[in-house]
């Protein structure tokens, strides 16, 4: 009896319409011989609502730890909720069900409440419970703290969490239900064009959800990837007995050779700054990102150039809302850092061109640069991997220059592995 782990997200069980639905793709798992666990979110919105709540009773401070310890025990309940729902749904249908809170299905974390990491799952008794004919429907998003106290795993904590138990159950596979029929060439709002491709790896699939793709969460296919466990991304907004392929994220050899270029992303929350005329001397640049690092700003994209006089110009990306405290940690050093001028500019997005066969073939630049000159597309910063190319834009441009290279890149047309949207 191979065991298989299935995911609903928040649009997937929105209202008990929607759980009952969920609980017609468990029933085919279960009906098929399978040993189910079933990870669920919180009902869409419910988890603002609790963030709401918990900020109006006294907004979580780093400072004073025991308030974050309870946030988190706020948040949490969310999932509890749906889990009770989902369980109460298949015992009326006939099934043994019960819920599993993080606690109860021995999800450790460390003490990052709020973002918590997961550091082990001790997964016997669940086990031993799924294998026994039960259907297990656990609470994803949280853990457990050594010293027993709740925590939340961050947005999108709910893919990790089922990721993390198909690798610890040694699971066949890990169904991500969602409220789209798989992972596209590009996002469908910006070109009709876009098609739902069949396969990718999990370095292009690591590589889009960090980079805008919002259907997966970034630290679930990283963990994805660790384990090696099969992911699969599909509706669950069709019938149960419908066709209903998805898209598959799995190793390298394991997808066809189809394009160079296998998506085109575009990451909205973005910002840049630039300091003008910074002298340009060994230490300087390590004092600017030295302060960033402090005050937890993350730094993507970055150049530097001459200034027009002796110094140097240096630009850098981060998350548009570290804005405003990435500059107040570098304006307080101006005089240590020397620089004439900070420009903060929201105005920018991210584009990028992702593919595995990137590794191996010459030209996807020189395409990419040439599509957005044609299109008269200024380029502010360049950054890349072997598998990506990422320019930062003015965030007019946006859609123009998605639809352009999703056509240079030859991703309009039909091919194998992707249907039209």
């Amino acid at each position: 009896m191979a065991r298989i782990v299935m995911k609903f997200g928040g649009t997937s069980v929105a209202d008990m319409s929607r759980i009952r639905h969920a609980a017609e793709f468990v029933r085919r798992e279960a009906d098929a011989g399978h040993a189910v666990v079933v990870v669920v979110s919180a009902m869409a919105g419910e988890t603002n609502r609790l963030v709401a709540l918990a900020e109006d009773a006294g907004p979580p401070d780093p400072a004073l730890d025991a308030r974050s310890i309870e946030a988190d025990a706020v948040i949490a309940t969310g999932e509890q909720v749906t889990s009770g729902l989902l369980a109460i749904a298949l015992q009326k249908m006939g099934y043994r069900a019960r819920s599993w809170q993080g606690w109860q299905a021995r999800l450790k974390t460390d003490r990052a409440f709020g973002r918590a990491r997961i550091l082990d799952i001790e997964a016997e008794a669940l086990a031993a419970a799924i294998d026994g004919g039960e259907i297990a429907v656990v609470a994803g998003f949280q853990g457990l703290t050594d010293d027993g106290r709740i925590t939340t795993l961050g947005r999108g904590g709910s893919d990790t969490t089922a990721v993390a138990f198909a690798a610890a159950l040694k699971a066949l596979r890990c169904d991500i239900y969602t409220d789209v029929d798989g992972v596209y060439t590009t996002d469908p709002r910006i070109t009709k064009m876009a098609r739902r491709t069949s396969k990718l790896s999990y370095e292009e699939m690591l590589e889009m959800a960090s980079l805008g793709a919002k259907v997966l969460q970034t630290r679930s296919v990283e963990l994805a990837m660790a384990y090696r466990v099969n992911l699969r991304v599909l509706s669950s907004f069709v019938a149960p007995d419908a066709d209903n392929p998805g898209t598959i994220i799995c190793d390298e050899e394991e997808t066809m050779e189809q394009r160079i270029v296998s998506a085109i992303t575009v990451s909205r929350d973005e910002a840049r700054i630039s300091l003008l005329n910074v002298p340009d001397e060994p230490g300087r640049a390590a004092r600017i990102f030295s302060a960033l690092a402090a005050a937890a700003v993350n730094v993507d994209m970055i150049i530097q150039s001459p200034a027009r006089t002796s110094g140097a110009n240096i630009s850098f990306t981060i998350p548009e809302g570290d804005l405003e405290r990435a500059s107040s940690a570098i304006e307080s050093l101006k005089t240590e850092i020397g620089y004439d001028k900070l420009i903060a500019d929201r105005e920018v997005v991210k584009v990028s061109v992702i593919g595995v066969g990137m590794r191996s073939h010459t030209g996807v630049a020189s395409t990419m640069f040439q599509t957005l000159a044609d299109r008269k597309i200024n380029i502010h910063n360049i950054s890349t991997s072997e598998i990506k190319i990422s320019v930062l834009i003015h965030s007019e441009y946006a859609e123009l220059a998605v639809r352009a290279l999703h056509q240079a890149y030859g991703l309009d047309r039909d091919a194998i592995g992707a249907t039209p949207s």
